[in-house]
């Protein structure tokens, strides 16, 4: 073999070698994968911005807010008469309510009630939803349909009606928000749960590890559940801006935060009287509600476009 022959074939091994790099590339995993996607949809990315930024503002409100708005809930007798329904100026950003309060800081505060009735109430009904959809699933027979039969009692009420009902059992009040809605909530959770359970159970390395001896538990846990929960990610995203509306909802309706606490849903309330006279008082916390309930929405579309592993670049 003569010595052009040699090198043409070593070229051809060098080129080889480069394009089998440059297609098998470096390791990708699903995570990598999922981040790559979500980094891409930029209304999720809009989304996740402002849910950072309204989590920001409600933590450190206690640092800025009062000396720069002022309180929340303090009513000053002495200035409350020249302070009462001011329109949105530099003093006061969006103007102040029938009290003299200031509209933003209580605009501020409330975006504190809100995302903790949020996450909590979500956390809640994840808990049972998971627990009871994982059981419905795996065991199936009596266990799957009594609890599905359930599910479907709590569907058949009215979901506001329901929680109405639930509160005035429990009483009015924060917490007693949050763990209703949370107790209401589960049964999307749980079916959602289910199915996917249901696809993800039949697959070989289920089989396999039942084969090995692996306890119901392990099965759960460490094959079954990780390989499910892709879409409870998406949906309990998607149910912290639907917990949101429900608190306001419940606020706005009396049964929920009481006053003077700061709520958006009970600032919708306190607005109605002065909808064409003072319309500050409804625009902003309507728009709060609006932006947050939104941007949870966007996120957790986007989250279930990543998550989609069907889906090719």
């Amino acid at each position: 073999m003569g010595p052009s022959r040699q090198e043409d074939i070593s070229d051809f091994t060098a080129e080889a070698g480069v394009l089998a790099g440059t297609v098998t590339g470096p390791a990708r995993t699903l995570r990598g994968d999922a981040l790559r996607r979500l980094k891409k949809n930029k209304l999720a990315l809009a989304g996740l911005a402002w849910i950072i930024i309204v989590i920001l503002i409600a933590v450190t409100a206690d640092l800025w807010a009062p000396f720069w708005l002022g309180d929340p809930i303090e009513i000053d007798s002495s200035t409350m008469t020249e302070r009462t329904l001011l329109s949105p100026s530099l003093d006061h950003p969006f103007g102040t309510d029938k009290l003299g309060r200031d509209v933003a800081s209580r605009v501020v505060y409330g975006a504190r009630v809100s995302l903790i009735v949020g996450v909590l109430a979500v956390a809640i009904m994840v808990v049972i939803g998971l627990l009871l959809g994982a059981i419905a699933a795996y065991y199936g027979g009596v266990w799957d349909a009594l609890i599905m039969r359930t599910a479907d009692v709590f569907f058949a009420f009215p979901y506001i009606l329901f929680a109405i009902v639930l509160i005035a059992l429990l009483g009015k009040g924060f917490q007693n928000v949050f763990i209703a809605i949370g107790i209401l909530g589960w049964p999307s959770i749980a079916r959602v749960f289910r199915s996917s359970i249901l696809s993800v159970k039949s697959n070989e390395y289920v089989d396999a590890a039942r084969a090995m001896g692996a306890s119901t538990r392990r099965i759960l846990i460490r094959h079954i559940m990780p390989n499910s929960v892709a879409p409870i990610i998406v949906y309990g995203t998607m149910s912290v801006g639907g917990a949101i509306l429900a608190e306001a909802a419940l606020s706005f309706l009396g049964m929920g935060v009481q006053p003077p606490s700061p709520s958006w849903g009970l600032m919708l309330s306190e607005a109605r009287s002065f909808m064409l006279s003072a319309p500050w008082l409804m625009i902003y916390p309507g728009i709060a509600i609006l932006t947050t309930v939104l941007a949870f929405v966007l996120l957790g579309d986007g989250l279930r476009d990543a998550l989609d592993v069907k889906l090719k670049e």
